[in-house]
């Protein structure tokens, strides 16, 4: 008959004393009374050992023989010698509880501790700034959390946020309102990118209005940038002139150095080739907003809320 429990309260795992270094019964404390009775060759000292019936050692390798299916032990007047199956279990049963007591130990130091995996994704232009100082603070701070790092245009990473796929993101948010329950990282202004020969960028800032008639490299619709380029060019009374669409700033960067036009993107110093240079766009400054967003469909574990501290602590200014 299905689980049917024996009543005998001498027959439970917990009858048999367990080894103090072994307090989360990973390994039936059984076996822990089988190396002992291997090692000491008596029952009755065992039991004495252990200030526990003889009776009860007995019983508990009876069970583990029954188990088996086979003899462990020889019993003989002078005590107990292991049988040839029992000889060929014992090197087993002792890695098996060396393995258990250094499993213990790695609990041990890692309770109250992060652990797991953290997937985050990355704008490209966040890349050089965040992924290798993450890591670095993680691995020092968090051995035991394991960093997933994806890089992804700020739509494609709003969509794996919403599918679960990232633990977290820093993405683009076009507006202060838009920030929401996001943590906010930087903010960082618009600007107009073309050929470092070229006189149109030859200043530090540019006014919007000087975008007018301008051949841009902009991302096709619909796109948060493209829908606020358009609101601006009719508020300002702007000619919007699209000469290519490219939906990824790195495509926009080799059309632009090519000869297509003009991009307009959150550019951090440094971050262009000696191809291209650019401009501020300001009258007015147009800034975009660089966010954290955490995934409503993944769980918030000590680990992601850890990696979310660091790179909140990285976003902040050095003093």
């Amino acid at each position: 008959m299905k689980n049917n429990k024996n009543t005998n309260n001498n027959d439970r795992f917990d009858t048999v004393p367990q080894c103090a270094s072994i307090d989360l019964t990973i390994v039936d404390p059984r076996w822990i009374l089988f190396i002992r009775v291997a090692a000491i060759g008596s029952l009755s000292k065992v039991a004495t050992l252990l200030d526990m019936p003889q009776s009860m050692v007995s019983r508990n390798i009876a069970l583990l023989e029954s188990q088996c299916g086979e003899r462990l032990f020889h019993r003989t007047g002078r005590g107990v010698i292991l049988t040839e199956f029992g000889e060929q279990l014992l090197p087993r049963v002792s890695s098996l509880l060396t393995d258990a007591e250094s499993l213990v130990d790695d609990i041990r130091n890692l309770r109250g501790k992060p652990v797991g995996e953290v997937v985050v994704g990355m704008l490209p232009s966040a890349v050089r700034r965040y992924a290798g100082a993450l890591f670095a603070a993680a691995r020092a701070q968090m051995p035991g959390v394991r960093l997933h790092l994806i890089e992804g245009a700020s739509a494609q990473l709003e969509e794996q946020l919403h599918d679960g796929r990232l633990d977290m993101a820093l993405v683009l948010r076009e507006d202060e309102q838009s920030i929401g329950e996001a943590y906010f990282l930087a903010r960082v202004p618009l600007h107009l990118v073309g050929l470092a020969t070229d006189p149109v960028i030859s200043n530090r800032d540019i006014p919007l209005t000087q975008l007018s008639g301008l051949p841009l490299v902009v991302p096709g619709r619909p796109h948060l940038l493209r829908a606020r380029l358009d609101h601006l060019a009719v508020e300002h009374s702007m000619a919007l002139c699209v000469n290519v669409e490219a939906d990824s700033v790195q495509l926009q960067y080799e059309i632009v150095a090519a000869g297509g036009g003009y991009a307009i993107a959150s550019v951090l110093p440094g971050s262009l080739d000696h191809r291209l240079t650019s401009a501020r766009i300001v009258d007015p400054v147009l800034e975009r907003f660089v966010v954290l967003v955490e995934s409503p469909r993944r769980p918030l574990t000590r680990a992601s809320r850890e990696v979310r501290r660091l790179i909140c602590s990285l976003a902040m200014p050095s003093t």
